[in-house]
Formats: structure tokens, sequence, C-alpha cells
């Protein structure tokens, strides 16, 4: 597995490529895709958490279906910027994708820290949404979240 960073993607994938934006929780996987031009997040869906290998194939089903060259996954990192187990169980899941399942497309992470917190806050206070809704949305919106957080990133330093 390649040592990138968010920064490099933009100049190592396909002009028709997007990115896949991964929430790894331990009971789901959100996930939400980037437009073409990098700049917007959408929410897609979640996966249910089963074994390693079917979720596998069905991140790779996605990836193929949405014509992804990048993965960004959420890195949950402590408040104080260290990194504890949840850390290692993401960067695992990262690992086997590449060694385990095959994976050949670049995956990068990115600090979600405060990700699922400030959409629960957005989904309550601006959304009006009920208790049951927001379980069924906060994972792929977490995802989105993440990742139009590495694609501002990216396009702040592309203005550059």
């Amino acid at each position: 597995m390649q040592d990138l960073d968010i920064y490099d993607l933009p100049d190592i994938l396909d002009r028709n490529q997007r990115l896949l934006g991964l929430d790894p929780g331990t009971k789901t996987i959100g996930m939400a895709v980037s437009d073409r031009g990098f700049t917007v997040a959408s929410p897609i869906g979640t996966i249910k958490r089963t074994k390693f290998k079917k979720d596998a194939e069905e991140l790779k089903a996605i990836c193929l279906e949405k014509n992804i060259g990048g993965i960004v996954m959420g890195l949950p990192v402590n408040m104080d910027g260290t990194e504890g187990p949840r850390c290692q169980s993401v960067r695992t899941l990262a690992q086997n994708l590449h060694t385990i399942a095959g994976f050949e497309i670049p995956i990068v992470f990115w600090d979600e820290r405060m990700s699922t917190s400030a959409v629960e806050r957005f989904l309550i206070g601006e959304a009006d949404m009920t208790r049951k809704r927001r379980a069924e949305v906060v994972d792929k919106a977490a995802a989105a979240y993440i990742l139009q957080g590495a694609l501002d990133a990216i396009q702040t330093r592309l203005k550059f």
C-alpha cells in the first residue's frame, strides 16, 4: 500500500474518475462520492458490516459502478491529535482492502474529528430530523462531511 497524501490524488487519477469517501464504524460503513471535478461530496449509502470478504466485495462493486479512482477514509483521531485503537482499526481495514481484497486504487486518510457530532448537530438543529431518521442517515452524511473536507483541501491547494 502506497503512502499517499490527499493532495497526490488529483495528479494520479484519470480525468473521469471520482473519489469515494468512507466513514468506517463498527456496525456500518458510511459512503459518499465526489463529482469528477473534486468539488462536491454526495452521500450514497451505507454498508452494514458483516464479514470482511462480503464488505470488500460490496465496496469493490461500488468502486466499479461509480468509476472510483481513490478512497478517502475517515481516520478517528483523538481530540489531542493522538491515534488510538479506532485509528488502528481503520488503518487495518485499509491495509486489508489492499492485501486481502486486492484493491489497487489508492486509499488516503482524512482526520474525521467531530464529523459525526457535527452531522448530528446539523440533522437535529437545521434538518429537524427524528432520532430514527437520523440513525438512518448519519453514517452516509458523516462520510460526505469527511469527503467534503478533503475535497475542500484539494481545491484550496489546486488554486495556488
